[in-house]
């Protein structure tokens, strides 16, 4: 019975024993923790680089066809003819509609009948007047009359021809207006036509960029029809004066349209191309700290012990494909974290992380 009683006790004191050793342990395994402070930050690192960025303008705008008319009839009649179907291409000349021209016709035959009959008679007079049988103001009178005759002849024959309504330039038609056999009044539209290359793309910009842009100036166009094709062209002409209530002005820029993927009214993302800039500094745009009072990087240095970041205030530009312009604050050459900056304070330790940031891994992909 004694022997359980002390084996027991062991027992019982090495348990707590182990207890005791492993709680120590423990907390000299905080307390050197906290000794060492917190591990170093994973981040992510960046170079800032040197490169050559062609900037632009972007504004939005509208295209225009070079011509694009309502073609439409200058005098009334019945349609008596049609000679063309709905988004055919036309060529310039071209006798598009005819209307009846029956009446004007035989108007026409009895005016010619009185030409010939005034004709005859001068014909007559100036005979006599040269054997001095009539007088010069019969003469001058028989020459009125002919003059006259032509004339009322020459109208009535405009008069016909403006009955034969044709293409006035190369286009292509659109949707038809009019049917056979309706009555049109003057004026009455009878078919679109559009000219559909080359194209006019029209657009607006602050007068603050009136010095930056000038005539031959490239641009490039998209549109949404077509989001993954661009299309190049010109500045063709810039409107002289400044329009006083938006202070903007207008200008036109023309591009070749071949295919005729580009149609009038559309809406245009325009860029206008500025002189190439060389030697702009960059860093990927997720390295920014954005702040009220200006942005800021955290810049890696090396130190004794590893890397430390320094938060550095510095001046930037524009965008483009996630990398954003440096105006200030950096040189070349020099690291900036990328990533996992919004866990960093001012002079904390960091470990770079061998593989780059997400998005710098797509920009290198």
């Amino acid at each position: 019975m004694v022997t359980r009683v002390i084996l027991v006790a062991l027992f019982l004191a090495m348990v707590l024993g182990g207890i005791f050793s492993w709680k120590q342990h423990t907390a000299q395994q905080m307390a050197a923790a906290q000794a060492a402070g917190p591990p170093p930050a994973v981040i992510a690192a960046a170079r800032v680089e040197t490169e050559s960025w062609q900037p632009y303008i972007q504004v939005v705008g509208s295209l225009e066809a070079v011509a694009g008319i309502e073609v439409t009839s200058e005098v009334g009649g019945q349609v008596s003819t049609i000679n063309f179907n709905s988004g055919e291409w036309a060529k310039r000349g071209a006798l598009l509609l005819e209307l009846d021209s029956r009446t004007d016709q035989a108007q026409l035959k009895g005016l010619m009948a009185e030409r010939t009959l005034a004709q005859l008679s001068f014909e007559r007079v100036a005979k006599l007047v040269k054997e001095k049988s009539v007088s010069k103001s019969d003469y001058d009178e028989a020459r009125a009359s002919l003059d006259a005759a032509e004339a009322r002849v020459t109208g009535q024959q405009a008069l016909i021809e403006k009955k034969r309504i044709r293409a006035p330039f190369d286009g292509r038609l659109g949707i038809r207006r009019v049917d056979l056999g309706e009555y049109l009044s003057p004026g009455s539209a009878i078919v679109p036509l559009e000219q559909l290359d080359p194209m006019y793309a029209d657009f607006t910009l602050p007068e603050r960029d009136l010095a930056r842009v000038g005539n031959d100036q490239s641009v490039e166009i998209r549109v949404q029809a077509y989001p993954e094709q661009v299309f190049s062209g010109q500045i063709i002409a810039i409107d002289p004066g400044v329009n006083s209530g938006t202070r903007s002005f207008r200008l036109r820029a023309q591009l070749a349209n071949p295919d005729q993927l580009l149609r009038p009214g559309m809406f245009a993302d325009i860029r206008v191309q500025l002189p190439q800039r060389d030697g702009v500094l960059t860093i990927p745009d997720t390295a920014i700290s954005y702040a009220p009072y200006g942005d800021s990087v955290f810049v890696i240095e090396q130190s004794d012990s590893g890397h430390i970041v320094k938060r550095r205030q510095i001046e930037t530009g524009s965008t483009r494909n996630g990398r954003i312009s440096v105006l200030s604050g950096l040189v070349e050459g020099e690291q900036v974290v990328s990533a996992g900056h919004n866990k960093l304070r001012n002079g904390q330790a960091v470990k770079i992380d061998s593989k780059p940031a997400p998005a710098e891994r797509g920009a290198k992909s």
